[in-house]
């Protein structure tokens, strides 16, 4: 396979809205979207049946932490499984949280797209 790494990838976002414009974004720029989910729950399964390659996590998802999901999703016996974190907020806000947990990046969400998301998992 050329394309470059990573190849599919799981969404975890309680936006449908963002949901569907990062599939579109991601599809479009090679990467294939193996699904969507919005809770730790839904990610922990999807991860373990589809095995996706990266997963975008948002950071605030509602009554639950994407910082709680990413540490779910690290101890799942599923590799390689690049975690990105994103979100609305400045990365500045969560600098120290981003650096302690086992995402590789973050991605602000007004910068979202498939060139910045390889930057950071290449």
């Amino acid at each position: 396979m050329n394309d470059p790494y990573p190849a599919r990838c799981l969404i975890v976002d309680d936006n449908p809205t963002f949901c569907a414009k990062a599939r579109s974004v991601l599809e479009d720029g090679g990467i294939a979207v193996v699904g969507t989910a919005s809770s730790l729950r839904d990610a922990v399964a999807l991860v373990r049946s589809a095995r996706p390659d990266l997963a975008l996590v948002d950071i605030d998802l509602g009554a639950e932490s994407g910082f709680d999901v990413v540490e779910a999703l690290r101890a799942e016996p599923v590799s390689p499984l690049a975690l990105v974190l994103m979100s609305t907020h400045d990365e500045l806000e969560f600098a120290d949280l981003i650096e302690a947990s086992p995402a590789v990046g973050f991605v602000p969400k007004f910068a979202f797209s498939t060139e910045l998301i390889r930057r950071i998992v290449g």
